[in-house]
């Protein structure tokens, strides 16, 4: 192998293959144990991103917690993320915040003020900013209502075929052609119903996720970038 040469696609190859290997042995984490934020400025360091970019995403990471979903039947039907500051927002800075959330959800929505308490709210999106003790709090979080109502409704409709279909086999009236053709129909009515509204739940939950991702990230750097200002 010593005398063996290699051509460009193999050169490449082998490279890649040592980076690899040797990256994994030097910053594989014993099992059950982290990292620190200097060894993960470090890792940054050797593959060019800047410490102070890795300051912001832990920063980012420890503020926000990760988008929780509600379910019915399995199927993602809300979605909710809460972001706490280490400071309070001010007047201006709520303002931008709305401007953020129309651009991202791409609706006017309403503002409201109850007290402290702010609120942005277009149907069943809300935002809303909340006092803590350490500064304030936002919490998103949206409801699909339609959906459920459509998935319960088509449940509805489909057992009630079902049952019907149940009673005229007990009763001995399957022969009856127009009864069990009505109640196919149905069953088909209330099996359409619950699919519409089910189908589109998957998708719908991942672009809000990633909707209140984008704004949470983008409202947590700002206020690591730029110092309080008086409400």
């Amino acid at each position: 192998m010593t005398t063996r040469r290699f051509n460009e696609a193999e050169v490449a190859a082998i490279f890649k293959e040592a980076t690899e290997a040797q990256h994994a042995g030097r910053h594989q984490l014993p099992s059950g144990e982290g990292m620190t934020l200097a060894e993960l400025q470090e890792i940054g360091r050797e593959v060019g991103i800047a410490p102070e970019s890795i300051v912001q995403a832990a920063r980012l990471i420890d503020q926000s917690e990760r988008p929780t979903v509600r379910t019915f039947l399995r199927l993602p039907l809300g979605v909710e993320r809460t972001v706490d500051l280490d400071r309070r927002l001010s007047e201006a800075e709520w303002e931008r915040l709305v401007v953020d959330l129309r651009e991202t959800f791409d609706a006017r929505g309403t503002v409201g003020h109850e007290g402290t308490l702010r609120s942005w709210t277009n149907g069943n999106l809300h935002a809303l900013l909340e006092p803590t003790a350490t500064g304030h709090r936002v919490r998103f979080r949206t409801v699909k209502g339609d959906a459920r109502g459509l998935m319960v409704g088509g449940l509805a409709v489909l057992a009630a075929g079902a049952v019907g279909l149940i009673m005229a086999a007990v009763r001995g009236t399957g022969a009856d052609a127009g009864l069990l053709s009505a109640l196919g129909v149905l069953a088909t009515m209330g099996a359409a119903m619950f699919g519409v509204g089910a189908l589109r739940l998957p998708s719908w939950a991942r672009l809000r996720q990633r909707q209140m991702e984008e704004v949470a990230g983008r409202l947590t750097l700002s206020c690591d970038s730029e110092p309080p200002a008086k409400s």
